[in-house]
């Protein structure tokens, strides 16, 4: 007996590092490193707090040098314990946003991190690709071209 497939849109390919935009915050190009090694998805940013409820407000660092910020004011979902590459367990707030990587328009949820030293300045995890991506870890930069394109949703 057979597998049985089912018609879908065929899959991307990823690089190790892309570019992706986080449009409804004004971002238009953000580096992210692609790790499969994760299960969620992190953005690295400052000056994070609560201000309400529901809400938080922080700056996204747009580059390791901290000169090009973009304050955001979100709805977060939940605090999640997320175990980081350090081993030690630590709450973080988790935010929706939705991504733009190539052609691809998703939404994703991120949780928010403050590690000024991080190369990168998002993570994308394996929740955030699952579906619609396949990852190349030997080549950079795959889908940076085709974020020119205007995006499809999934």
């Amino acid at each position: 007996m057979g597998l049985k497939q089912t018609p879908k849109t065929p899959l991307l390919v990823a690089g190790r590092v892309e570019r992706v935009a986080l449009p409804a915050w004004g971002i238009e190009s953000l580096r992210a490193k692609v790790d499969t090694g994760a299960r969620s998805s992190a953005l690295h940013v400052d000056a994070l707090r609560q201000v309400s409820e529901s809400e938080v407000e922080f700056e996204v660092v747009l580059s390791l040098h901290r000169r090009r910020r973009v304050r955001v004011r979100s709805p977060f979902l939940r605090i999640a314990r997320v175990r980081p590459t350090s081993g030690v367990s630590e709450s973080r707030y988790v935010v929706p946003v939705e991504i733009v990587l190539g052609p691809l328009r998703k939404s994703i949820e991120v949780t928010l991190a403050e590690r000024g030293a991080m190369r990168f300045r998002m993570l994308l995890g394996r929740r955030a690709l699952a579906g619609d991506f396949l990852v190349d870890p030997a080549r950079p930069y795959l889908l940076s071209r085709a974020s020119m394109r205007p995006p499809v949703q999934p």
